[in-house]
């Protein structure tokens, strides 16, 4: 095996992430990053390899403190590693970065703190319900614990927006945490050039209660998340440029690193809790990472690292649309907004607005790979051509076991799709889930106004689903009568012209999971702080 691969290998420990480097890190960044370091090495080197075999990490027990030569070693290392990140991402060094020495308790204390604090976990936690009421969550799944254990599995150090400070951990060698370094000290120079904190955050705050708040909601929402993209992909780069610093190569020498890592990012090996995680959240979790990557190399390609780092981050891109399709971002083509009508005369003597928001082709890729399996996934995400679902609580849900239960929830999705037959597939793979969904379920074909109809009674009210050409509305838990003027509302409120462009980006479902869990070090650019997890170690045979 080639020396310089076997190096690579050497600093590069398999990990558990989620959705992308959940954490980040290299030996300790998580299980993509290691994939993504390992694949491109494969690709450097042509050279016959057996994948790396996850082991057990030593228990937190007989992780002993580093030394004070050790800790002394890492905290020089810090500007080293500073100077190749600006060299390499063409970002300025504006100031040192601040460093310090924490312990495990001391992080996992500060998680818990932040995650029973932070108000985007409060937002994580009402949209459940929706997801819920989607399909996307099972009906008996928990969120909140579940993303605890996953935080506190593999945590292992963040750079931290608001003191200006990277943490380094008291019980990892030196050597193991500088790649870990150079993906967050790429976030510290992000930080100097836009300030992560207002740069990362720019979608509004509340529900949406009127018809000019909802539209402003679908105009802005998804910002976050498509930034959080940026963010992590960029400092994927940087950290596989570290990594692969004794080959000579970077990510720009590797073009075909992005296609063939998708293809392996299934194996969960790495960390227990991510295995046990419901495809939402391992999808969701890994997209600005594996997916900011893939967007981040091909500007790399095209335009050069200034183009990549500094132009990104000044003109960042909207929406997953533009991140899973980086020649749009790059042609500036218009990204599919569907508006929503005034419908709160209809609904709010008896509904309370909960939730709104659109639904894109991260979205779309997650739903029907979950409803129909991967390969009807990868036919129809392409397909995609906007979406919008909107969400209202019954008044007469009074208790908290009442509100709690997906049953209190009225959901209305509305879709467009590029053709015709795109519009009539998508349309059977989630007619399919509907007797999964609920029990009692029932078709009425007699109530169906005309082929395009589909009627069911079912144990949480009417579901209907609707096909006109290229469009599908889906309304689940409203009665039949309003479904129906619902439905008219928001097909005759789309514009028949070109596409809007979204002014920032519209919050997508699942991306609001990703962009939450993200400030906890598992997927957003923009949170308070930034996280790395630790990942397994694993041997090259």
């Amino acid at each position: 095996m080639n020396s310089a691969y076997t190096e690579i290998i050497a600093v590069v420990r398999r990990s558990g992430l989620q959705r992308g480097l959940g954490g980040r890190g290299g030996v300790s960044m998580g299980w993509l990053a290691v994939l993504a370091v390992w694949m491109i090495s494969a690709i450097a080197f042509a050279g016959q390899i057996t994948p790396p075999v996850a082991q057990q990490p030593p228990a937190p027990s007989a992780q002993k403190p580093m030394t004070k030569a050790q800790a002394k070693e890492l905290f020089r290392s810090v500007d080293e590693i500073l100077d190749f990140v600006s060299s390499d991402s063409k970002l300025p060094i504006e100031h040192r970065v601040k460093r310090k020495l924490i312990s495990r308790d001391e992080i996992n204390s500060y998680l818990t703190k932040k995650f029973n604090e932070d108000e985007s976990t409060k937002r994580m936690e009402r949209s459940e319900i929706v997801l819920k009421k989607f399909g996307m969550l099972d009906r008996d799944f928990h969120l909140r614990p579940f993303l605890v254990s996953l935080l506190t599995e593999q945590i292992a150090g963040f750079y931290d927006n608001k003191t200006k400070t990277v943490n380094l951990l008291d019980w990892i060698e030196p050597d193991q945490q500088k790649p870990v370094l150079a993906h967050e000290l790429t976030h510290a120079l992000q930080d100097q050039a836009v300030g992560l904190t207002k740069w990362s955050d720019v979608s509004l705050e509340g529900t949406a209660h009127n018809v000019q708040e909802d539209n402003s909601h679908l105009q802005v929402d998804e910002a976050d998340t498509a930034r959080s993209a940026v963010a992590e992909g960029q400092a994927m780069a940087v950290f596989v440029d570290y990594s692969l610093r004794p080959t000579g190569k970077t990510l720009a020498d590797a073009p075909a690193l992005g296609d063939r890592l998708k293809d392996m990012v299934a194996d969960s090996s790495g960390s227990p809790v991510m295995a046990r995680a419901p495809l939402l959240l391992q999808e969701s979790l890994l997209f600005p990472y594996m997916d900011g990557l893939s967007f981040e190399q091909a500007i790399l390609s095209k335009q050069g690292a200034k183009a990549a780092f500094a132009g990104v981050l000044r003109n960042p891109p909207s929406s997953s649309y533009e991140i899973m399709n980086p020649q749009a971002y790059m042609a500036h083509t218009p990204i599919p907004v569907l508006r929503l009508p005034n419908i709160h005369p209809l609904l709010d003597s008896e509904y309370t607005p909960y939730d709104i928001g659109v639904m894109g082709e991260l979205d779309v890729r997650i739903l029907t790979e979950l409803f129909g399996g991967r390969e009807i996934a990868a036919a129809l995400a392409p397909a995609w051509a906007g979406g919008v679902y909107y969400a209202a609580q019954r008044k007469a849900a009074v208790t908290e076991a009442e509100k709690e239960s997906t049953a209190s929830i009225g959901l209305l999705y509305y879709s467009r799709w590029r053709n015709a037959d795109s519009a009539r597939s998508f349309l059977r793979v989630y007619a399919a889930q509907i007797p999964r969904k609920y029990s009692g379920v029932a078709r009425r074909p007699q109530d169906e106004a005309d082929a395009g109809e589909q009627i069911y009674s079912a144990s949480e009210g009417d579901v209907l689903l609707s096909i006109s050409g290229e469009g599908v509305f889906i309304s689940e838990g409203f009665e039949l009568p309003l479904a129906r003027k619902l439905r008219d509302q928001i097909v005759n409120a789309q514009p028949s012209g070109p596409l809007q462009m979204a002014k920032t980006a519209p919050h997508e479902l699942s991306l609001g999971l990703a962009h939450t869990l993200a400030g906890f070090g598992m997927i957003r650019a923009s949170g308070l702080q930034r996280y790395t997890f630790e990942g397994h170690p694993s041997r090259i045979r």
